[in-house]
C-alpha cells in the first residue's frame, strides 16, 4: 500500500500503470499454467483412450467365442509337413494346409493380441499374457479364459461400469473364430460370370452390326 501514491496525478498514473502491469503478469502466468495443465490432461486422456481401445480389441480377439474349440493351436504348417510320412503326396500336404489355415489365422490374431497386452496391460495382464506366449512358443495349446476375465474386469472398472452381477453365469471364452475366404471366392465367381455375360452381349452386338453389311458388294463403302 505504501507504493500507491494518489496525492498527485503523476503518482496516480504511475500507480495505475503498475497495477495494470502486475495484473497482466498475473493473468498471463495463470493462463500459461492452465494451458500447460490442460495439455497434460488431454495427453493423458488420449493415452488412456488408446490403451483402452487396444485392450478392448485384444479382449474381443481373445474372448470372442463361447462355443466350439476354445483353445489356440500353436502348430505351424512346417510342423505338419515334418510329421507327415515320407510317402505322403502333394495332395495330402495340400489337405493339411487347408485344414490348418483356420488355426493359423486364429493363432496369428491371438499372438498379436498378446503382444498388445504385454505392451499396455497391467501387471496381472502381463503375467497371464507372458505365460500364454510362453506356452505358444513351446508348442502347447493354450486357454485364454483367465486372461479374458482379467481384461473384462479391468475394462469395466476403467469405464466406471458396475461389476457383472454374481448371478450372471458367463461360460468360458475362447479366441474369435477367423472368417473364411468363401465369400471372396463367390464374389470373384460372380464378377467372372458378369464379365462372361458382358462378353456374350458384346459378341451379339458385333454380330448385329456386321449382319447389315453382309449384302454389300465388293467396292461399296459403308455408309
Amino acid at each position: 500500500m505504501r507504493m500507491m501514491d494518489f496525492s498527485s496525478w503523476q503518482g496516480g498514473m504511475s500507480t495505475i500503470v503498475g497495477l495494470a502491469i502486475f495484473t497482466l503478469l498475473g493473468v498471463g502466468i495463470r493462463m500459461l499454467m492452465m494451458q500447460t495443465i490442460q495439455q497434460r490432461r488431454e495427453r493423458m486422456n488420449r493415452q488412456i483412450n488408446e490403451r483402452l481401445k487396444t485392450l478392448i480389441s485384444a479382449y474381443r480377439t481373445l474372448g470372442g467365442s463361447f462355443t466350439g474349440q476354445l483353445t489356440v493351436d500353436p502348430t505351424h504348417l512346417r510342423d505338419l509337413r515334418g510329421s507327415a510320412p515320407s510317402g505322403a503326396d502333394d495332395r495330402s500336404a495340400q489337405d493339411g494346409k487347408s485344414s490348418s489355415e483356420r488355426s493359423r489365422r486364429i493363432r496369428d490374431a491371438v499372438e498379436a493380441a498378446l503382444a498388445d497386452i504385454l505392451l499396455l496391460g497391467t501387471e496381472e495382464h502381463c503375467r497371464l499374457a507372458g505365460q500364454a506366449a510362453g506356452d505358444l512358443a513351446a508348442g502347447r495349446p493354450i486357454h485364454t479364459a483367465e486372461l479374458d476375465i482379467s481384461l473384462r474386469s479391468f475394462i469395466r472398472a476403467a469405464l466406471d461400469l458396475a461389476p457383472i452381477p454374481g448371478d450372471v453365469m458367463i461360460p468360458l471364452q475362447g479366441p474369435t473364430r477367423a472368417q473364411g475366404s468363401g465369400g471372396r471366392g463367390k464374389g470373384d465367381a460372380g464378377r467372372a460370370g458378369n464379365t462372361g455375360g458382358g462378353g456374350d452381349m458384346g459378341g451379339a452386338g458385333m454380330g448385329m452390326e456386321i449382319a447389315p453389311g453382309m449384302g454389300r458388294k465388293d467396292g461399296d463403302l459403308p455408309v
